[in-house]
């Protein structure tokens, strides 16, 4: 299935493309300038990490086992582009305030807090499972910064709807829906 792994390969480039382009237009954050999206850069950087592991004796040998992959793959980015489509010009760098921030809570967002770090997570896994479980490990190291990440982020959402959030934070899980 050397063609699969080429096209998630593809996919990911595709979906990295699109993620900075569609950074254009976002609102301004509070008190910085406009900023490439490096976090784009970074995930690339793991998903070649990725690849260049795909070859060693842990590579995947099923096509059962790399459909699954796949399909899990294929969930995790249409899961990232919805929240990410579904936030509109309120995107931003992780960790980064707007200067006219609106609280959404529709769309994925009613189901996890956080589903653009939920849908690469997930998107991860599914390129892990169809090329090499080494990349586990990748999935491991990011769920933790994206955690770390998410944390700050509801800190700051908290100081920023102080009502609100926390009535929402009440009713959503984080990352994982009924479980974190």
């Amino acid at each position: 299935m050397n063609a699969l792994k080429t096209a998630i390969d593809v996919a990911w480039i595709a979906f990295w493309v699109y993620w900075l382009a569609s950074a254009v237009g976002v609102k301004e954050g509070r008190g910085s300038r406009r900023r490439i999206p490096l976090g784009g850069l970074t995930a690339l950087s793991v998903v070649v990490l990725v690849r260049v592991f795909r070859t060693g004796s842990l590579a995947v040998h099923s096509v059962a086992v790399e459909a699954i992959g796949a399909a899990v793959f294929a969930c995790g980015l249409a899961i990232a582009i919805w929240a990410r489509v579904h936030l509109g010009s309120n995107w931003g760098m992780p960790m980064t305030e707007k200067a006219e921030p609106e609280l959404v809570t529709s769309g994925p967002y009613r189901f996890v807090r956080h589903p653009i770090y939920s849908g690469l997570l997930v998107g991860l896994l599914g390129t892990a499972i169809a090329t090499n479980p080494i990349g586990l490990i990748i999935v491991l190291v990011l769920g933790a910064y994206f955690y770390y990440a998410a944390s700050v982020e509801e800190k700051n959402l908290t100081t920023t709807f102080p009502t609100t959030y926390p009535a929402y934070r009440a009713r959503t899980k984080m990352l994982i829906p009924f479980v974190l």
